[in-house]
C-alpha cells in the first residue's frame, strides 16, 4: 500500500475497488467464472480506457463480501473464529484466474508496477452475513479477530482513499454496495462519477454443507522467486497469510509469516535472467502486496514499519502483531532446515516435491516434520469464451519467464 499514500489531491494515484457479493453455491470454476468473470471484466476495462494512467500503473482491489468466518468451536471466546481454509483458497484460485484469463484477453499486464497500462489486481475477502442488519449506532473503528480476514466496518475504515469504486448491478450487489456506503461515506467524501455500476453475472445458489474448520498457525512459511509479481504468486501470498492465527494483543509473541525469497546468485541462469528483478525489489513488493491484506490503519493507506538485517527483512503489521520474515534464500530449504519452530509450509502444484524435500531433512534433524498446505493453480480452461488452451499454455503465459521474455521482446 506504500504507493498509494495519496491525497485526493492525486486522486489518480488511489488504488480502485470493485465489491463483489458472495460467491455462488456450489463454488465451482463454472459458476465463478459465471459469477464473477462480468464485473471484473468490466471493472478492468474501464481501468484501461481510463487516460489519466500513472507511471506505476493502476492498482484495483477485489472485495469479496463473504460470510467466510464463524466462531470458533474450540474456545469459550466469541470473537475468537475459524474458516475452512480449502474453501477460500479454492475461491481465491479462480478468481486469481479469472483476473488472469481476463487480463491475457485485453492484453494488459497484471503484476506488480509493470507501467502506465497496467493493472494490479489484489484480491481481499471481507467478512460479512447479507442477511443480518447493520448496527444502528455504527462509527468506523478497527474491530481485529484472530484471522488477517476483516468485517465490513474494518474493511471500510482501514482500506481508503479510493479513486473509484465499483459495484455489481444485481439486487445482492446494490444491498452490498449501500450497507458498505453507509459506513464508507463518513469517512471519505465521494462523487458521483467515482461509483460505477459493472454488469452482473449469474448467480447459482444450492445449499451446502458448511465444511470442516482448519486450524491456523502462529508461524506459517513458503518460498519462492516472486519475480516480476504475478497472479500465481499473489494467490500463494495470500493463501498463506489466510493461514496465520493472529494474537489479539500487539504485545503477545507476534504471528510470523515467513518467506524464503531466491537470492540473485540463484537466478543468473535463468531465462532472460537480465530482466530478473533484484532481490530487494522482489522483497519490496512482496510487503507492499501483503500490507494489503495485513495492515489495519486508521488513516487508511499507511507506510508499513519495515527493518533489514543482513539477509532479512522484517515488515510488522496491527501495531506488531504480525510480522513478516522475507529470508534471502542460498539454497532449496533455507530456513525450513535452519530454524525448528515453524508448523506450516504453503506449496504450489509446482513445489509440491520441494516440500516433502524439507520434511526429509527435517526428519534427519530430528525435528518435527511441517504440515503441507497445498494452493490450486490458477484454472486456465475459460468455460464460457469457447475454445479452451491448455493448463500448461495458460501457466507458461503468466510465468515470471513469460514476463521477461515480453519485456525482452519489446526493447528490441
Amino acid at each position: 500500500m506504500e504507493g498509494h499514500r495519496h491525497n485526493n489531491n492525486h486522486q489518480q494515484q488511489n488504488p480502485s475497488l470493485l465489491l463483489l457479493p458472495p460467491p455462488p453455491r456450489p463454488a465451482n470454476h463454472a459458476t465463478l467464472i459465471a459469477a464473477y468473470k462480468p464485473p471484473i471484466k468490466a471493472a478492468i476495462t474501464k481501468l484501461k480506457n481510463e487516460e489519466d494512467h500513472s507511471e506505476r500503473g493502476s492498482t484495483l482491489f477485489v472485495g469479496i463480501a463473504w460470510s467466510i468466518l464463524t466462531p470458533s468451536k474450540t474456545g469459550p471466546d466469541p470473537h475468537q473464529k475459524s474458516l475452512s481454509w480449502p474453501a477460500v483458497q479454492s475461491v481465491l484460485a479462480h478468481v486469481y484466474g479469472i483476473v488472469a484469463i481476463v487480463c491475457a484477453q485485453l492484453s494488459v499486464p497484471s503484476e506488480m508496477h509493470a507501467g502506465p497500462e497496467s493493472i494490479d489486481v489484489r484480491v481481499v475477502f471481507i467478512d460479512h452475513d447479507p442477511s443480518q442488519p447493520l448496527p444502528q449506532d455504527y462509527r468506523p473503528a478497527i474491530d481485529a479477530n484472530n484471522t488477517v480476514i476483516v468485517d465490513l466496518p474494518t474493511f471500510a475504515s482501514a482500506y481508503h482513499p479510493w479513486k473509484q469504486i465499483f459495484h455489481v448491478n444485481s439486487e445482492p450487489g446494490y444491498r452490498l454496495f449501500s450497507s458498505y456506503l453507509n459506513m464508507y461515506e463518513r469517512i471519505q467524501t465521494l462523487k458521483q462519477d467515482q461509483l460505477i455500476v459493472v454488469e452482473s453475472g449469474l448467480a447459482v445458489t444450492e445449499n451446502s454443507l458448511s465444511p470442516a474448520q482448519t486450524k491456523t498457525h502462529s508461524v506459517v512459511c513458503l518460498g519462492g522467486t516472486f519475480d516480476h509479481l504475478h497472479a500465481g504468486h499473489k494467490l500463494l501470498l495470500t493463501a498463506a497469510a489466510i493461514l496465520l492465527n493472529v494474537p489479539d494483543k500487539p504485545t503477545a509473541t507476534p504471528a510470523r509469516f515467513i518467506i524464503g525469497i531466491t537470492g540473485d546468485e540463484l537466478l543468473k541462469r535463468k531465462k532472460y535472467a537480465e530482466f530478473v528483478q533484484s532481490w530487494d525489489l522482489r522483497v519490496t513488493n512482496v510487503i507492499e502486496f501483503l500490507a494489503s491484506i495485513l495492515q489495519l490503519a486508521g488513516g487508511g493507506w499507511a507506510k508499513s514499519d519495515v527493518t533489514k538485517k543482513d539477509d532479512k527483512v522484517i515488515a510488522r503489521f496491527r501495531d506488531g502483531a504480525i510480522e513478516v520474515h522475507c529470508v534471502l534464500l542460498r539454497d532449496a530449504f533455507g530456513p525450513t532446515t535452519a530454524e525448528e519452530e515453524m508448523d506450516v509450509l504453503v506449496v504450489s502444484g509446482e513445489t509440491r516435491s520441494g516440500g516433502d524435500a524439507v520434511n526429509a531433512r527435517r526428519r534427519e534433524l530430528g525435528w518435527h516434520e511441517l504440515e503441507i498446505f497445498e494452493v490450486d493453480v490458477l484454472d486456465a480452461e475459460d468455460s464460457i469464451d469457447g475454445p479452451t488452451q491448455t493448463k500448461k499454455d495458460f501457466a507458461t503465459k503468466i510465468s515470471s519467464t513469460a514476463i521477461r521474455e515480453r519485456k525482452a521482446e519489446a526493447r528490441k
